[in-house]
């Protein structure tokens, strides 16, 4: 009995060996063949002309779904009876479907994402109180990257059915300044001046409209005058700034104050 118990005992290890030396062959296999079609995927949409936002989507649906295949097949390879795993996937897919409803709806924002195109990758976006420079939409979140360099992962549902404020969209962008100047200053003054530091800028435009100066209020402690010029997207921020600095220069020049709080 013993040693029908010893033969026994190899026989079962020598085939449970076999089995998961062959999960195992399966699982490398499966791994390098995933590897090679991902890169052949890649290399497809590369070639396309086909928005980036669609390659970085389609490139991370393609890999979910090849690991979700190797993952089944591992466990055949282990005996286990595929059919009765699919059912036991089926029977287990409402209540994980119930559980991970937040990443289908993700997934369905992700869609809606691509088709009606709200923003693509390249666009500067603010949503969710964040904002950053889309870098990839993938099947569950849309990745942004700071001008600080920081990495955020946003959700495609809030995204979807949320509010996106896209920078990008538009070529050309309208500034708006206020300035306040002392009670006492000579307005038509303050207006030339400032027409003057505009004309001096390159970068404002004259269309869609030319620039725009009006007294806005007659404010507690100053008197404020609104600017407004229209400048293209990308020069948005050096148009901002360097106004401001000129501004400041110029009215201290010419001898116009700015108040202070009385």
């Amino acid at each position: 009995k013993l040693e029908e118990a010893i033969r026994s005992l190899v026989e079962h290890g020598s085939q449970l060996g076999f089995t998961i030396i062959k999960a195992l062959i399966v699982f490398l296999v499966g791994r390098l063949v995933i590897n090679l079609l991902n890169k052949l995927v890649r290399k497809i949409l590369s070639k396309r002309d086909i928005d980036p936002s669609v390659k970085t989507f389609v490139g991370s649906l393609v890999n979910v779904s090849l690991t979700i295949l190797l993952i089944i097949s591992v466990v055949g390879a282990l005996g286990v009876q595929t059919t009765s795993f699919a059912a036991l996937l089926a029977s287990a897919g409402v209540a994980v479907g119930m559980a991970l409803s937040g990443n289908l709806s993700n997934f369905a924002g992700g869609l809606i994402i691509l088709l009606f195109k709200p923003y693509k990758v390249g666009d500067y976006i603010e949503a969710q109180g964040v904002g950053g420079t889309v870098k990839e939409v993938q099947m569950f979140h849309t990745v942004l990257g700071t001008v600080d360099n920081k990495v955020i992962y946003i959700p495609n549902g809030s995204l979807s059915s949320g509010v996106v404020t896209n920078f990008s969209n538009q070529t050309t962008r309208r500034v708006d300044w206020t300035f306040g100047v002392e009670y006492g200053s000579d307005y038509e003054k303050v207006k030339q001046v400032i027409e003057s530091v505009l004309a001096k800028d390159s970068r404002i435009l004259s269309e869609p409209a030319a620039p725009f100066i009006a007294l806005t209020a007659l404010a507690d402690s100053s008197v404020n005058v609104v600017v407004r010029v229209w400048v293209n997207s990308s020069d948005y921020w050096g148009v901002y700034f360097d106004i401001n600095k000129n501004i400041y220069a110029t009215f201290n020049e010419v001898g116009i104050g700015f108040p202070f709080p009385q």
